[in-house]
């Protein structure tokens, strides 16, 4: 407190000696300089926090959009180890590039959180779909089709609104902050809440079978939004280090890293799951939209986001993240799919003495399957259609 009222008293002890000195001058000049310096402050606060918001949003356009690149890359590092067949796609040094280059475009959003709200970081997501689609377009020769044009347009509109209306205040994280925000009633409700949902929805998952896939995504939602929560947590309190206040010695950095750790291990268990059961094509929206919901809403619950925001800035907040759900809707619709060979079946046109271009499957039930009398009985058999 002695530190912080310092500058107040010299500059009122100030104020006080010019008007000791011209006791017969009006003392509005003197408080007009007074009030004068302090707009001039406020000013460059507001430029210091506005310069670091733009930062985090920067930073983290400029990591998805590595994200969609390295994706790119392993998807044709995929398709040109399955046209060769020889190596596994591990192998290649192509996508060991595509997943370094995934790494750095995560560790730039991780450091995003530190610079800009995380109900904003969250919906920018939607760039890096829009350009994988371009790249796909681009690179992979992909066809470009009326919906990815229209979703590009909405993706857009909807990222213009959410950088112009979102919450353009940063917080300073520090660790007692994140400590008196993990204590406030409205996250401790919050957090019981989403246990219970999670813990509902795991045993009709686990017990019950419910293998549909709102119940798998809305699993990874639930993990996301403590992700997303330690995350900025994180991200603050290194970003705080670096500047010269250390952070890292509260025991609260370390159970924030912990539970960052558990629950993305945790949440890409389940998104792999969702992989297997369900194209593509479904898991990629429906995780973005559940995914983006939950970080708005653990950053309004948790670090306050919204606190003293406009009803028409939330509004149209609101109205982009819809416009930016409808977006990756329609350019992950329906998406073309690789297109390897299945090595399950046996090419006819590749058996000495065929000329049919068909596919055959060899019977696994017979006693000369996959034996050399199985290899005999076929160059018979063309032998026969030859004749």
């Amino acid at each position: 407190m002695a530190n912080s009222s310092s500058p107040q008293t010299s500059t009122a002890q100030a104020l006080r000696a010019e008007i000791l000195e011209n006791p017969f001058q009006s003392s509005h000049h003197a408080v007009f300089h007074h009030q004068e310096d302090g707009e001039r402050e406020r000013e460059s606060n507001r430029r210091g926090i506005r310069g670091t918001y733009l930062l985090g949003i920067v930073i983290s356009i400029c990591g998805n959009v590595l994200i969609s690149i390295s994706l790119n890359i392993q998807k044709y590092a995929h398709v040109r180890q399955s046209q060769r067949g020889s190596r596994p796609y591990y192998t290649s040094l192509m996508w060991w590039c595509g997943v370094l280059l995934m790494g750095i475009g995560e560790l730039g959003n991780f450091a995003a959180y530190g610079f800009a709200p995380a109900s904003l970081i969250a919906p920018l997501g939607c760039v890096s779909v829009m350009a994988s689609a371009i790249i796909s377009v681009l690179f992979l020769k992909e066809t470009v089709r009326a919906s990815d044009i229209v979703g590009g347009s909405l993706a857009i509109t909807g990222t213009y609104l959410l950088v112009t209306f979102a919450p353009h205040t940063t917080t300073h994280i520090t660790a007692h902050l994140v400590q008196y925000y993990a204590m406030s009633w409205h996250f401790l409700l919050y957090l019981f809440v989403e246990v219970v949902a999670f813990c509902i929805l795991l045993y009709l998952y686990k017990r019950r079978n419910v293998k549909h896939i709102v119940v798998v995504m809305l699993l990874v939602a639930l993990l996301a939004s403590l992700t997303v929560i330690s995350v900025k947590a994180v991200s603050g309190m290194i970003t705080e280090t670096i500047k010269g206040q250390l952070q890292l010695i509260y025991p609260i950095f370390y159970v924030m890293v912990v539970v960052m750790v558990t629950s993305c291990a945790f949440q890409i268990k389940f998104l792999n799951q969702a992989m297997k059961m369900f194209d593509a094509t479904e898991v990629v929206p429906i995780n973005f939209v559940f995914f983006t919901a939950s970080a708005i809403v653990a950053g309004i619950v948790f670090y306050q986001e919204f606190e003293g925001l406009a009803l028409l800035n939330i509004f149209m907040f609101l109205f982009g993240c819809l416009l930016s759900f409808l977006g990756v809707f329609l350019i992950a619709r329906n998406r073309p799919k690789i297109k390897q060979q299945d090595r399950n079946f046996i090419a006819m046109d590749r058996i000495p003495g065929r000329r049919h271009t068909d596919k055959v499957q060899p019977e696994e039930k017979t006693q000369t399957y996959g034996s050399l009398a199985a290899k005999l009985m076929c160059n018979r058999a063309g032998q026969a259609d030859d004749s």
